[in-house]
């Protein structure tokens, strides 16, 4: 199974990728070197929103089409999800 994720950061910035394993990718956000370099200068994140997807292109897809919208839009769709 492959995830799309949205993380809040500490700067109340959006930061969205995809994982296969959603609680070890937001401890490394968190901890980890490992982490993404826009998520490590911001710290601590919280994850607000994911969506589970069969295949890596279903999830890039998605990514792309989430990182495409507003924050407005960004911020309905993890109230919607909530």
């Amino acid at each position: 199974m492959w995830f799309v994720y949205i993380l809040r950061c500490i700067d109340n910035t959006f930061y969205t990728w995809v994982t296969t394993d959603l609680q070890r990718r937001l401890l490394e956000h968190n901890t980890s070197v490992k982490s993404a370099k826009y998520t490590r200068m911001r710290r601590p994140v919280e994850m607000v929103y994911f969506k589970e997807f069969t295949t890596r292109i279903e999830a890039c897809k998605e990514e792309y089409r989430i990182k495409l919208l507003t924050r407005k839009q960004k911020e309905e769709i993890i109230k919607e999800s909530e």
